[in-house]
């Protein structure tokens, strides 16, 4: 098969990596890809959201299969383009893909199907919000209501930072138009877990749990990010937890979709809290995670893209998903100042002695090859991964390869994973 990638990132990247290992992959390409992926893929410049030129390019191309991994072409309808030029993809259409694209959508949806999540309030008027935060109870959680490149979450402690925070997102415009609605939702506590599923709009399996760091400084202090590092399993996942979860919170968001009209046929991605009521959803996403494809993945048995055809054609029901018994880290070698500001174009020295290393990996997210070699070209610039026999000797691998690699103004967390010292 002749396969097409969409997306620039370590998630895109850890994908290519996959999708280069599966006996069906004849050629590979990626739009529009970076300076990791070209180990596997053709690299093709055309942008995420230049959906007619990706359409063009998979027709000329004879594309037996395009895979996307970002959100934002997925919210705003690139599987209705393809789907309507009789090209195969994989991904939510745009009205499935909603369950990401609002925050409001996704909220009422589990309130109808009752599927336990926070409790919360929806608005569209700044005044009424900081009204209704009167009433409320601190901590408490913002959440702009659309994309906003997972960064559009505040949780404020005191009524001053939660006033400050609404217009900061409804009438600063902190995320664009992202913040036009506003979720103001009850502050949950326990463990987070992600889990990553694949699905057919009907039937849907579930990846190993893994377990994101968002916020950018050790010890969960700084601000949101886009992620600073994985690590997979979590052993705060239980048998009992997944037993819930697979009943009252997976079939169940996928019986509710169906019965919206919005069959789902994807990755849905369900960022979970473990309360001490049960888990509920924080969040959904309607593709990969990213930094957590970067974990789960490379522990996948499966051929991924027999799995992809699969959750197409609706057989997902014949596939049986098998992971190794292992672990995998991945800790976020940054850009000094992200997610703020912060500057790039730097060089990147070690990147060579991840050759020939089995279980260790380099998935490029912002980077750029050039005449002077690959330099830094974002915020988060490079995922290390490396697994284990266990979680400790996974993060000890990973840490001894984010060492390896050497980039000005490189910035990392030291302590991804540290939770699972206390298991």
């Amino acid at each position: 098969m002749k396969i097409l990638i969409i997306g620039s990132g370590g998630r895109e990247h850890a994908i290519a990596y996959k999708v280069s290992k599966s006996k069906l992959t004849d050629q590979l390409f990626c739009a529009p890809g970076n300076a990791g992926i070209e180990e596997y893929a053709a690299c093709v410049p055309i942008g995420v959201m230049e959906f007619d030129k990706l359409a063009a390019f998979a027709k000329n191309e004879k594309i037996d299969l395009t895979i996307v991994g970002p959100d934002d072409p997925l919210v705003a309808g690139v599987v209705d383009v393809f789907e309507a030029n009789n090209l195969r993809i994989f991904g939510p259409r745009k009205n499935a893909a909603i369950i990401e694209g609002s925050k409001a959508f996704s909220k009422d949806l589990m309130k109808k199907y009752n599927i336990p999540t926070a409790a919360y309030e929806t608005f569209d008027s700044s005044e009424k919000a900081l009204e209704y935060l009167k009433t409320c109870d601190f901590p408490i959680v913002l959440k702009a209501d659309g994309l906003a490149l997972g960064k559009g979450v505040l949780i404020c402690n005191t009524l001053d930072e939660a006033n400050t925070g609404v217009k900061a997102i409804m009438l600063d415009k902190q995320f664009g138009s992202a913040g036009d609605k506003l979720v103001i939702e009850e502050f949950m506590t326990g463990r987070e877990v992600s889990v990553l599923a694949f699905c057919d709009g009907t039937n849907i399996a579930t990846m190993t749990s893994a377990q994101d760091h968002k916020r950018a400084g050790d010890g969960d202090q700084g601000l949101n990010t886009g992620g600073m590092g994985t690590f997979s399993p979590s052993p705060f996942y239980t048998k009992e937890v997944d037993e819930f979860c697979q009943k009252y919170i997976y079939q169940a968001t996928m019986d509710a979709m169906k019965a919206e009209g919005r069959e789902f046929t994807g990755i849905l991605f369900f960022g979970l809290m473990l309360t001490k009521n049960g888990p509920k959803v924080l969040e959904y996403n309607a593709r990969f995670g990213d930094p957590e494809t970067q974990v789960v993945l490379p522990r996948m048995k499966n051929d991924i893209v027999e799995v992809f055809e699969a959750c197409i054609d609706g057989r997902l029901k014949e596939i049986r998903l098998e992971f190794d018994d292992n672990a995998a880290v991945c800790v976020i070698l940054a850009s000094d100042g992200y997610p703020e500001h912060y500057e790039k174009g730097f060089i990147i020295d070690g990147l060579d002695k991840f050759i020939g290393k089995d279980g260790f990996y380099a998935f490029h997210a912002g980077t750029k090859r050039t005449a002077d070699g690959i330099l830094t070209n974002g915020g988060r610039v490079i995922g290390i991964t490396a697994t284990g026999k266990d979680l400790k000797e996974a993060r000890s691998n990973a840490y001894m390869a984010a060492g390896w690699v050497t980039f000005k103004n490189k910035y990392m967390r030291n302590d991804i994973g540290k939770a699972i010292d206390e298991v």
